[in-house]
């Protein structure tokens, strides 16, 4: 019974990892590591200001984008 609930709690947070990097949610996450080690004295935004820049970065350079 515990290795069994051992790998239903492995499952969920292999399922919980793909769902975040999928719709982008460790991207936030990810920067705010970066800014920590490359720019220690950089001001780290907040989650909210972080997304809207990152939205209009995308409007302004398009790329590959399929919409």
């Amino acid at each position: 019974m515990r290795a069994l609930m051992g790998a239903a709690a492995r499952a969920a947070r292999r399922v919980r990892w793909f769902c975040r990097e999928l719709f982008g949610d460790a991207k936030y996450d990810r920067y705010v590591a970066h800014l920590r080690i490359a720019h220690p004295d950089a001001p780290v935004p907040d989650a909210r200001t972080f997304w809207r820049e990152h939205y209009a970065e995308q409007d302004r350079n398009p790329g590959a984008r399929c919409c």
